[in-house]
């Protein structure tokens, strides 16, 4: 049974899930340091990137020992555990699914051993041949169901060879988002597919390196950022140092919903940093759509970024006119049918004496379903406001996202069979502006073809030639 995650996150309501990030990795390679504690803080800080399971393995040069299981880090794992978990290198996971279910089994780190050692893997990303790439592997010779497991089956059948020469082979036949972190008794590895659609930065500790899927994590450890590990390219890291190895020509392709909603504000991309960005897609946002109005408040905490730079631009006043309880997680006891109609009320609750009378612009950094916005839309008039203004800072999204990324089917994307006015229409709302393409993508100051923008486009970058995908492809070969 999942745990309450005690985050309010976006889920505002339990029928309009948010989009949901593939996880978070981090590894660590740093003799004298306490590495299960420094994995510990890092996946804290990456939380935010997957709240079903998390996990570390160590290694303290003969074995590799690893504890995993459902819930948050904080839930998962305790002083006493932690002090069980002793080595010179270790490897991390937070996951949320987008392979495979969320059961025990699909928690990272994944290991596999044989007689030749251990290896243990952790994966962020989605993989879209991960049916063609089973096919590989002899039938019922991996437990659980995730394209996490095949790689490590994978990775881990010729044990006679160096496992970066293995790794050199297989990587280029995967196709798919793929940032990875994985170790063998002695050595730390890490890798990114061809297009980097999804981050992995590398760090350097006092004694050793760390790497991470963003330079938060960097930061929690005390780790200074070196640099982003490139797209195809493979690290090495073990007491020779860091060894760097391209397996596939670099064809740069990073997400550009990592700016609008999944990274961590205080993260870097590409050498910019993510509330920056964010406070500037206000910026454009409120020159694309004006409006004259009283108040700019955001949706907490998702719109805030891009509510100040809305506020900054058009001189209205920024205030916080909603509030939301940090406390109820997703998986909290069900309420009565009385609290039930209260509905998202759980979770935010509108300050009537800031809004009341007030002509509001509500700021949000996306929509999925609707059913969210329509009910704040819904919530801020009841509370008096005289009229609700809605700006989004992502374009419409009407694609759901194979690389990482647990978006709903384009069926139940609103924005995949609704225009924008039929849109405004279904949440009450007076009127409606989403960013354009075009505006987020210079927000970002990246060249629009080195980023990925299907989920706003249908243009993946990585075709999808095998039918055999989605999050549970390899339990319905079961």
């Amino acid at each position: 049974m999942l745990k309450g995650d005690g985050r309010l996150g976006h889920d505002l309501d339990p029928q309009d899930r948010a989009p949901k990030d593939a996880c978070g990795v981090f590894g660590v390679w740093a003799p004298g340091e306490d590495v299960s504690k420094l994995t510990y803080y890092g996946l804290y800080a990456l939380q935010h990137r997957g709240q079903e399971s998390a996990g570390i393995a160590v290694s303290e040069g003969s074995r590799i020992l690893v504890y995993k299981d459902m819930g948050l880090v904080a839930q998962v794992f305790d002083e006493s555990i932690l002090g069980t978990l002793r080595g010179h290198l270790s490897i991390g996971h937070c996951r949320y699914s987008t392979t495979g279910s969320s059961v025990w089994e699909n928690a990272q780190p994944t290991l596999n051993s044989s007689d030749g050692g251990g290896l243990a893997l952790a994966h962020n990303g989605n993989l879209i041949n991960t049916a063609h790439l089973a096919e590989r592997l002899a039938p019922g010779s991996t437990r659980a169901t995730t394209d996490t497991e095949v790689l490590t089956a994978l990775l881990a059948q010729d044990s006679s060879r160096p496992v970066d020469d293995v790794a050199a082979e297989l990587l280029p036949e995967v196709k798919g988002a793929y940032s990875l972190v994985w170790m063998n008794e002695t050595t730390l590895f890490a890798a990114r597919d061809p297009q980097g659609i999804r981050p992995l930065v590398l760090g350097r500790l006092e004694r050793g390196w760390v790497v991470a899927s963003e330079t938060a994590a960097l930061d929690i450890v005390g780790a200074s950022f070196i640099r982003e590990i490139e797209p195809g390219e493979m690290l090495t890291i073990d007491e020779r140092g860091v060894r760097s190895r391209r397996f596939a020509p670099a064809e740069p392709k990073g997400c550009l919903f990592e700016y609008v909603y999944l990274a961590r504000p205080d993260t870097t991309i590409a050498g910019r940093g993510v509330q920056s960005t964010r406070v500037e897609v206000g910026r454009v946002l409120a020159r694309e759509h004006p409006v004259d109005a009283d108040l700019v408040i955001p949706t907490p905490e998702s719109g805030t970024p891009a509510a100040i730079g809305y506020a900054e631009q058009s001189g209205i006043p920024y205030g916080q006119g909603l509030v939301k309880n940090s406390y109820v997680g997703r998986t909290f006891i069900q309420p009565s049918q009385t609290i039930r109609q209260l509905g998202i009320r759980l979770k935010l609750n509108p300050l009537r004496e800031v809004i009341e009378g007030k002509r509001l612009v509500v700021v949000d950094d996306s929509i999925v379903r609707g059913n969210t916005q329509r009910a704040i839309v819904k919530m801020l008039r009841e509370a008096g406001a005289t009229e609700v203004h809605v700006r989004i800072s992502s374009p419409p999204v009407a694609w759901p996202c194979f690389y990482g990324i647990d978006f709903a089917t384009r069926a139940e994307l609103i924005a995949g069979s609704l225009s924008v006015e039929e849109i405004r229409s279904s949440l009450g709302a007076d009127s409606l502006g989403y960013i354009s393409l075009e505006g987020l993508t210079r927000a970002t100051t990246l060249p629009a073809d080195r980023l990925c923008r299907a989920c706003f486009t249908g243009e993946y970058p990585i075709p999808i030639e095998d039918d055999r995908v989605g999050k549970f492809v390899l339990e319905a070969q079961r």
